[in-house]
Parts: structure tokens; sequence; C-alpha cells
């Protein structure tokens, strides 16, 4: 049996009720998990990760109200006591990052080096 971890990042009340919402939707593959990680390119050198994927042996499994989620565990060292926020306004939608690694941030929200 497979260890649940402790989690690496948090998500917002917000973040949970969308990401739920999300895989409630009609087609929606129940074999993926929720994914975070961070992938080279962006205007400041990486980019977050936020989407539904498959468990590889490089994946430490972790848990969210509820939601299995997975992380690359090459990736925690960039990644460790962020969180994860959803916007839903008019003005400001989609998820925002907010982490204490990154040494800077672009405008995009999505962009960040370390």
């Amino acid at each position: 049996m497979e260890t649940i971890e402790k989690t690496p990042v948090t998500f917002t009340s917000s973040a949970v009720a969308e990401i739920k919402r999300l895989m409630n939707e009609p087609g929606f593959d129940t074999n993926n998990f929720l994914r975070v990680g961070v992938k080279g390119g962006g205007c400041s050198g990486m980019t977050y990760v936020l989407n539904f994927d498959v468990k590889t042996e490089k994946d430490h499994l972790f848990e969210i109200d509820g939601v299995q989620a997975i992380i690359d565990k090459s990736h925690s060292i960039y990644l460790l006591g962020m969180e994860v926020n959803w916007e839903g306004g008019l003005n400001s939608r989609g998820f925002t990052f907010k982490n204490p690694n990154a040494s800077s941030t672009c405008g995009c929200g999505t962009s960040f080096a370390v």
C-alpha cells in the first residue's frame, strides 16, 4: 500500500472547489491525479504546471482535501511551501501561485525564477 505524504504545497478553499468542479466534468479520466510541477520556459525561466496526469515512479503522492495529487520529486525544491489559489472574478480569473522559493516573478503570474 502506498503512503500518502504530507503536502508540499497548499491550496485555498476556492482552489480546491475549482479542482473538484473540474474533476466532476463529464469525461474526466478518474485514473488521473492532480499534477503540481514546474517546467522550463516563461519570461522568468520556469513556469508552473497544474493539470491532471498519470502517476509515474518519479512522483510523490499527497492529498489535498480529498484530492489525490502528485509532484515530481525533483520539483519539490522549487515548490515547497507554495500556495495555490483560484480567483473567479471578472478582472482576474484563474489559478494564482504564491511561491516563497521564487526570487522573482513575472507579471503574468505563472512564470518565476529561483
